[in-house]
């Protein structure tokens, strides 16, 4: 019998890497999830995933691999640029390496942009061709969606939506920057605001306690403002809030979409809709395997 051709989306995370083998169609057909090595050079991590893609299928062919990377991936899908938050990514081939030492034909995506691609294909953006979408997790990641099309820049680095400027005199930012949108949104930023984990302010909020509801509709008010200036520069019809703390969003929704229609002149927001996230934390790993039937399909 002859199998179907199949594609593998990966997202590497901070603590895990996903790895999902997918039809055509988006059905995934396998799943496996293998802890981030530590320290997670580029060198450990080519190891891992390679391991990990030959026990997830042994002795299968695939059509393409797509892998989504925390952090600034060159236009052309090839370089790891750089990744804040890993140790030693700094214009890292990672798609030649993973091509040498699986024979699979290789692209990468920043992850968010994965994520974003992944919820324009199967999840809450399936019926829109103008999207915007926040991971709001340990960073705030961002990506945009034109015409059903993913929007990166001449240079691939556009949409890195969660490092812009909120507040001048704000906290410092792994980026360099000082007051970027993602030291309010984060979990850190929760944890700062709160001393709590944002599951835990999540819990207190499902359970009715008043601060916890109080500081979800605070969130949101800050969420709103800060993406009030995405609208007017890309007026998108649908916002898509995703990333762990978008678990949340039944609580702060209502708040970030009362300071949008504030402050947004309502020609550039007419129609617009924003939605919780529909794939989880698989939205990465879909978008991953999106893009490498790209790949495959050129």
């Amino acid at each position: 019998m002859t199998l179907e051709p199949e594609v593998i989306g990966v997202d590497i995370g901070g603590t895990s890497i996903k790895l999902g083998t997918f039809d055509i169609k988006g059905k995934c057909t396998g799943s496996l999830s293998v802890p981030t090595p530590i320290p997670a050079t580029p060198d450990s991590v080519v190891d891992t995933l390679t391991q990990a893609i030959e026990n997830i299928a042994p002795r299968r062919t695939f059509a393409a691999l797509g892998i989504g990377v925390p952090g600034v991936v060159d236009r052309s899908g090839r370089i790891a640029r750089v990744a804040i938050n890993l140790s030693g990514w700094l214009n890292v081939p990672l798609a030649e390496q993973m091509e040498s030492r699986t024979g699979i034909p290789t692209i990468l995506a920043n992850d968010a942009n994965c994520a974003g691609v992944g919820e324009a294909w199967l999840g809450a953006g399936i019926n829109y061709e103008d999207i915007i979408m926040l991971t709001l997790g340990t960073g705030v990641g961002g990506a945009i969606i034109l015409g059903k099309k993913l929007f990166t820049g001449h240079m691939g680095a556009a949409g890195e939506l969660g490092l812009i400027m909120y507040d001048p005199d704000g906290p410092f930012c792994n980026s360099g920057n000082k007051g970027s949108l993602e030291q309010h949104l984060s979990i850190a930023a929760i944890k700062r605001m709160t001393g709590k984990d944002p599951s835990q302010m999540g819990i207190s909020a499902q359970a009715g306690d008043r601060d916890a509801l109080v500081f979800w509709c605070e969130y949101g008010k800050i969420l709103g403002t800060g993406i009030t200036s995405f609208i007017y520069t890309l007026t998108p019809e649908v916002i898509i809030i995703g990333g762990g703390i978008g678990s949340s969003a039944d609580f702060f929704l209502p708040s970030a979409l009362a300071e949008i229609e504030k402050r947004v002149l309502f020609p550039s927001r007419e129609g617009l809709k924003l939605i919780k996230a529909q794939l989880g934390n698989q939205a990465g790993m879909v978008g991953a395997a999106k893009l490498a039937w790209d790949l495959a399909k050129k």
